[in-house]
């Protein structure tokens, strides 16, 4: 059995071992269970709000208690997203939500950690909390809202804002080249990064589901509109007559393509070993690239995600990268464990105190 994004589905979520589960005989959950009495406070039209009832839809699948599941976010309209929920969170500070999840999952194995954040929040004053838990693989997952903009704090540019937007922040242009947050990931060599929109519910829950399967920190980019200072911004992914020319849907185990079947463009491998589109016609005989998600190498899916331009001619849309690899927090407790197994039982003291009096300090007189 497989989702419809091409990958095998286990029936049980991986990133959910060692969470206590609801009985089997346990009535089935809803939405409603996982909507707090909050009132949602975004503005009209913010795409957030389809953000919001695609995860409250989804949470239910997981079979987890509400109680075991923490969802936390930084700073950012994004960021207001612990209040809708009926699970536990916190609403951290700037940049840092990273780190905070990072400490709650390394000493809670029986939480399910989720992470909201948004471009500014993330990839400025959060970039290298992100990255590092990216590259430590904790057992965390991380849905980054993009909307290319700062919405909270009125509409200046943010890392992902395009060369030349004119803001309150930029009135000449902004001159900063703007972070690829895929190609960012997957430099980090993060074990799952993924790519969905907002208006997209189908593929959005498809993205969390698998999201929530992978045992690891899991990245998912979701583009998301602002109404208020970047509004339209994906326009032209999302109108009907130009998405099918120019949303790449990546499949697992099949040729990366995009349009309509009239006008199917293929990717192959140039010279120099670049990538590129050609009608299909013109495919036969080239090396044609056929998208590997579990390639221990993410060379490939870099690649794939260098296609976008700020053009949005060709838009790569689904899971660029699911491997597995030992996760951050699974090692630490290992080590912890063993500590307390060699010291009889106790967490170490009588090495903590030879520590503490060795050849290694000193007297400041």
């Amino acid at each position: 059995m497989t989702t419809d994004l091409g990958m095998p589905s286990t029936g049980l979520p991986r990133g959910t071992a060692g969470v206590p589960r609801l009985p089997d005989d346990a009535a089935r959950q809803t939405k409603r269970e996982f909507t707090s009495d909050q009132e949602v406070r975004w503005c009209p039209g913010c795409g957030d709000y389809a953000i919001l009832a695609a995860v409250q839809g989804f949470l239910p699948e997981l079979g987890l208690r509400r109680e075991n599941i923490v969802f936390v976010s930084g700073i950012g309209c994004s960021s207001r997203f612990p209040y809708y929920l009926d699970t536990y969170g916190m609403h951290s500070i700037h940049g840092r939500a990273p780190a905070i999840a990072t400490g709650l999952a390394t000493s809670r194995p029986d939480l399910s950690v989720w992470v909201v954040t948004g471009d500014g929040d993330a990839l400025s004053i959060g970039g290298n909390h992100l990255i590092h838990a990216l590259r430590r693989n904790v057992n965390l997952k991380i849905l980054l809202f993009n909307n290319q903009i700062y919405g909270l704090t009125k509409g200046q540019y943010s890392p992902t804002s395009e060369l030349g937007k004119v803001t309150k922040s930029t009135p000449m242009g902004s001159v900063d080249h703007p972070f690829n947050p895929v190609s960012l990931a997957l430099g980090a060599e993060a074990s799952f990064v993924a790519r969905t929109m907002d208006s997209d519910r189908k593929h959005l829950t498809e993205i969390l589901r698998a999201a929530a399967e992978h045992r690891g920190t899991a990245l998912v980019e979701i583009y998301q509109n602002c109404p208020i200072f970047n509004d339209g911004a994906f326009d032209v992914i999302k109108d009907r007559t130009e998405q099918e020319a120019r949303i790449v849907h990546l499949a697992d185990g099949h040729p990366v393509q995009v349009g309509p079947e009239a006008a199917r463009q293929v990717l192959v491998r140039a010279a120099g070993g670049s990538l590129e589109f050609v009608p299909e016609a013109e495919a036969q005989g080239r090396e044609v690239v056929v998208h590997d998600a579990a390639a221990h190498d993410p060379t490939q899916a870099f690649a794939l995600s260098r296609l976008d331009s700020p053009q949005m001619t060709h838009v790569p849309m689904g899971i660029f990268r699911n491997v597995d690899r030992p996760t951050y927090d699974d090692l630490v407790r290992a080590q912890v464990e063993a500590a307390i197994d060699t010291a009889g039982g106790r967490a170490g003291d009588a090495d903590l105190d030879a520590l503490i009096r060795g050849r290694d300090t000193w007297t400041v007189a």
